[in-house]
């Protein structure tokens, strides 16, 4: 796709197609997996195909929720960005929920014109074509922890959806894992194995009720994440997976459950 032209499909999406937002804020920095400390403006869409059991972001998931999901245009949602940013271009992370359920083709072909980069966090569920526009693409299986289905076929039909122009053309792919527990670690050993060329992230999982305290950390166990991360050190340093990259939920530590940061 050119600078100057926009596809049939995503000048459709542009025009008619609507993003359920949840929230759009920043700029802030992102505060986990490969892109850790970047600045960036989080798009958070609602809706979601999963239910973990320790999910800390119901109100993007949650149908109970839909009512706060407000449809917005591709042009709205970049509108906002680009308000937030002061009109300079930055990287924009596509979350939520699972953002792979919204038509973002749109989105990322409107954002990349005017220098905008992207990002996106998903299961690994649903591919998109629009996955090979991206500029970093992060599949997050979800373990057995999560109390969810795992389809390897799915996972590898998304990084095939991001490979479709070309290893070299394609987004940096990342795998990250949140772990738990011993069986959520053997999991992720699995996994990483069907796709060994791909770059790994391991993190502890937040297991805090996901509603938003008003100050952010109350009702976070710090202390917990804390001692599993040191837990999830040891394990890679004892099984000698040196490849592999252990980080916190950074966001969690400095700011809890407070939304919009």
């Amino acid at each position: 796709m050119s600078g100057t032209e926009i596809e049939p499909k995503i000048e459709s999406e542009l025009a008619h197609d609507k993003i359920r937002i949840s929230e759009i804020f920043g700029p802030t920095v992102q505060g986990e997996g490969a892109l850790i400390g970047m600045p960036t403006v989080f798009v958070r869409s609602g809706g979601c195909d999963f239910r973990c059991s320790w999910c800390d972001t119901l109100y993007a998931v949650d149908p109970a929720f839909r009512a706060d999901w407000k449809p917005n245009t591709a042009a709205e949602v970049m509108d906002r960005v680009r308000t937030l940013s002061g009109g300079k271009p930055i990287l924009v992370t596509l979350s939520g929920g699972n953002p792979a359920i919204q038509p973002l083709g749109g989105l990322i072909a409107l954002g990349k014109r005017d220098g905008f980069t992207f990002a996106i966090e998903t299961q690994g569920s649903i591919a998109r074509d629009w996955f090979a526009d991206l500029d970093y693409l992060t599949l997050s299986p979800k373990p057995p922890s999560s109390s969810t289905d795992f389809d390897p076929d799915a996972l590898a039909a998304c990084i095939t959806a991001a490979q479709a122009n070309g290893v070299l053309d394609g987004p940096a792919i990342t795998l990250k894992f949140p772990i738990r527990d011993d069986a959520d670690l053997m999991f992720a050993d699995h996994v990483r194995k069907r796709h060994p060329d791909i770059p790994v992230c391991l993190q502890p999982v937040n297991i805090t009720p996901a509603e938003p305290h008003p100050d952010g950390l109350n009702g976070v166990d710090i202390d917990g994440l804390t001692e599993r991360y040191r837990w999830l050190v040891d394990q890679v340093s004892e099984r000698g997976w040196f490849n592999i990259r252990v980080l916190p939920q950074w966001h969690v530590h400095v700011w809890g459950n407070l939304r919009g940061v």
